[in-house]
Parts: structure tokens; sequence; C-alpha cells
């Protein structure tokens, strides 16, 4: 993978894992992020070189990667002033595995096209363990033959792998995913808030829970930290804020209502006004458990 030129933009909490394992995989790994010193530590950890600009690391890359947190931002690390798309060649290819707006990727990806650039949304779900064994699942937008270009990297990044459809759609599908996620979370923060009340042995719970219809990835993931309070960041209270806001953008402007979700964002909403915002978002249970006092 010597001769195949990656750039990463972005190297947070999920970002950082998935470019070490394109680093492992032997990719010419260029990194940029916008805090002072970050890429550079990262870059010597894991053996990769780092753009003095968004603009430098696109010249120096076959394609780029973005993992940011809104498409502000990856507008501006994409088609700013110093804009990765002022250095890149015809024909680069940009993936950007953020969550932001649908409306977002299409604005950007046709202001990308009118420099020859191409442009898939690949956003993931899977938190942080994930990301670091290479196992996160991976909804692509974008044309065919783009998302086969980028299949190696994907293959790299994840484990399950799927194109659903032209550009814009993996924004799609990953806000369901999220604000259904968001739902199932905020059920699951109720109905232990219940079990609590009710003295009940957890332990026996989770046993019954785990083997019965009550089952889901969200009481697997979360319901322990929920019970210890244990709020350690696997994906933060703020990103799913920002995502359930625009599953239910997305869902007015389809005129499909979405109740469950809107319940969810108003318990997340409170936990990040408490001060949780860059805490996990199984803090969810605590203003589930303030509601019930």
């Amino acid at each position: 993978m010597a001769d195949v030129r990656v750039g990463f933009m972005g190297l947070g909490i999920m970002g950082s894992r998935m470019a070490a394992n394109l680093a492992r995989a032997g990719y010419e790994l260029t990194v940029w992020t916008h805090t002072p010193g970050k890429a550079e530590q990262w870059a010597c950890e894991h053996g990769a070189q780092v753009a003095s600009s968004p603009a430098d690391l696109g010249a120096r890359s076959d394609f780029i990667v973005t993992m940011v947190v809104d498409g502000a931002q990856v507008r501006e690390l994409l088609l700013g002033d110093e804009g990765a798309a002022r250095g890149a060649a015809p024909g680069t290819l940009c993936i950007d595995m953020s969550t932001i707006a649908p409306a977002d990727v299409l604005e950007i990806g046709a202001r990308l096209a009118e420099r020859s650039l191409a442009m898939i949304d690949a956003p993931v779900t899977g938190s942080s363990p994930r990301a670091a064994d290479g196992s996160l699942t991976i909804m692509a937008g974008g044309e065919q033959g783009d998302f086969e270009r980028a299949l190696a990297l994907f293959e790299v990044m994840g484990e399950v792998i799927v194109h659903v459809g032209p550009l814009g759609k993996g924004q799609a599908v990953k806000l369901i995913n999220n604000a259904l996620a968001a739902a199932n979370a905020a059920a699951l923060a109720e109905a232990l808030v219940l079990a609590q009340a009710e003295q009940l042995d957890t332990a026996a719970l989770l046993a019954v829970l785990g083997a019965g219809s009550g089952a889901s990835t969200m009481l697997s993931l979360k319901a322990r930290p929920m019970l210890e309070r244990d709020f350690t960041t696997l994906f933060k209270t703020d990103h799913m804020v920002k995502d359930v806001r625009l599953c239910l953008q997305e869902a007015a402007r389809a005129e499909v209502p979405f109740p469950a979700a809107e319940h969810a964002l108003e318990l997340l909403e409170a936990a990040a006004g408490a001060g949780l915002g860059e805490a996990d978002f199984a803090a969810i249970v605590e203003p589930a458990a303030k509601r019930a006092r």
C-alpha cells in the first residue's frame, strides 16, 4: 500500500483509531488536525507524515478522509481558503466519514465536482473499541465506481461495509441509525430507573432482559455504565444531540413524525445542559433519574 497516498483530517476519539488502522495496513499516510501539536505527536507514534495545512495534505493525497464534528468543519477543511481542494489533483477522491446533514454533503460534493474532485459520504457506526479493531460498520453514499475505489480503505477500517445509494444517502442512513440508538438508550435509561425504584436485583434483571425480547445493542453496551454512572466517553452526548437533531430535521423535511427520537433528544439535551456534553451518552440516565424523583 506504500504507493497509495491517504490524507486523514480529524484525529479525535474515532478518527485517531481509524487512521491508525490505515497506517498499520501500510498506506502512505499524511495527517492534519487543527489542534497544535496533536498531529505531530500522533504521526510520531504511528509513522505518518504531517501536513502544514489542509491544502498541503490535499497535494500529497490520492484519497482525502475527513472525520470531524459537523458540516461546517468538513466544508472548511475541503473548500476553505486553505482547504484540501486547493492542493488536490483532479480525480482525487474525498471521503467524508463524519456525521453531517445530507444537504451539506450534496452541496460540498457539487462544489468539489466543479474542481474535478469526487466525493463519497461514508459515516460509520460503532464506538471507539470498534474503531480501534477495525470492525466498524460503514454506510457509503456515492457513485459505484468511487465506492469501489475506496473499498480497500473501508475494509481496513470496517467489518460491515454497505453501499447504500447515491451521494448523501450514507448520511441519511447514519442519522436514522443514531436516532434509533438514542431512542433505545432513552427507553433503557427509563427502564433502569424504574428497576432501581422497585429495588430489583439489577444483575437478575439484566440476565432476563439480555435473554428476552428486551435485548438490544444498547442493553449490552450501556446498561452497566448507566447503572454504575460510569460515563467514560465512547461517544459524546454532544455528538448524539447533534445527530438526533439532524435526523429530526430530515424527518420534518419528509413530513414524517419521529416522537421517540424527539423524546430522546429532550433527555440528551438535558444531560448536555447539566454539564455532561463531553461525557458518554449513557449520561442520558441522569435526566431520566431526575425526572423520576
